[in-house]
């Protein structure tokens, strides 16, 4: 395992300074947009998960190279700039890839009351076994962001695939699910908290909004159960009155503990870059991984600056892109 900067050091842009401005940035940031194709994959327990993918002509699934499973971060989707902005610098390389919207997250309400959170790796292996079994001669790498690096990395320590998954980048993730939540209740960082409050309780209206309409009672009646969502004051009180109850959590100290990626880190066998800024808002820097915390097959990439999922560069407006994927296809 190595702790040191990229072979092409992060340098950010002047114009882009400090962690907050790394983050907006990548919020508001103009992207290509990309076209996908959208494949539907039916869960076991009746819910499905949409993937889309990069749809360009010059791209051949299942040609016996790579393809690149993409995971996006609490509140994103596949039309997220960062996601689709990987998705097309792939695509000019040729290298299919399919970004994975959790449950909800694809546009369309889910069958179940049941959505998603940053541990939720049974989610991934379906979707996973899927894309393997189609695509049995192709390798298979992973990108994750924030919620979805957190899973990406729960899951490759869990399930232990070396042999599956050809290599994995996580970026900015929340190695402590319960130092980034309290992180966001603090400072300029507790907006991020009322944002992410916002959409995850509009979410839920919506959901419950489309079950009264198709008189999906039973699934109705789980979510009228945690009362008024907009009595809520944090991502805390919403990962203990929804988070939890919903998958099965004690409370949110219990989701937190069991769903951090940091206590699976030195199980992990695939080859794994970690991207991460000392001056992330969002994940505090003295909660990132030491050497001890990670096995050998692991390296991470520490920015002094960069934000969360930022990394506006001075040099290359693409820089995180093209880490990315000088990584994933080295």
């Amino acid at each position: 395992m190595n702790i040191k900067e990229s072979p092409d050091k992060f340098n950010p842009s002047r114009w882009v300074p400090g962690g907050h401005a790394q983050t907006l940035w990548r919020k508001f940031a103009a992207v290509t947009a990309v076209n996908h194709a959208r494949e539907r994959i039916e869960l076991k327990d009746g819910d499905f998960i949409d993937l889309d993918w990069n749809d360009q002509d010059n791209l051949q699934r299942g040609n016996n190279g790579m393809i690149v499973l993409i995971l996006h971060g609490l509140c994103g989707c596949s039309k997220s700039s960062y996601v689709q902005s990987l998705q097309y610098k792939l695509g000019l390389l040729g290298i299919p890839s399919a970004a994975m919207n959790f449950r909800g997250c694809s546009g369309e309400v889910n069958r179940l009351a049941k959505a998603y959170h940053s541990g939720i790796t049974e989610d991934l292996c379906e979707v996973f076994e899927s894309i393997s079994e189609q695509y049995s001669e192709s390798r298979i790498a992973l990108a994750g962001f924030s919620l979805g690096a957190n899973v990406l990395l729960k899951w490759l320590g869990e399930a232990k695939l070396p042999d599956k998954v050809s290599k994995a980048v996580a970026v900015s993730t929340p190695f402590h699910l319960s130092n980034c939540s309290q992180a966001m209740l603090r400072g300029l960082s507790r907006y991020y908290g009322q944002y992410f409050l916002w959409r995850l309780v509009s979410v839920m209206e919506k959901k419950k909004a489309y079950f009264r309409k198709t008189e999906n009672t039973e699934q109705l009646e789980i979510l009228e159960s945690f009362g008024n969502l907009r009595s809520l004051k944090s991502i805390w009180h919403f990962d203990e009155k929804v988070t939890a109850p919903l998958h099965g959590f004690a409370g949110a100290e219990d989701y937190y503990d069991k769903c951090s990626s940091m206590q699976f880190l030195t199980d992990i066998k695939t080859p794994t870059l970690l991207l991460q800024s000392n001056d992330d808002p969002i994940i505090p820097a003295h909660t990132l991984p030491q050497i001890h915390d990670m096995s050998d097959a692991i390296h991470i990439d520490l920015s002094e600056s960069g934000g969360h999922v930022g990394f506006a560069s001075a040099s290359d407006r693409f820089w995180l892109e093209h880490r990315i994927i000088q990584f994933l296809t080295a």
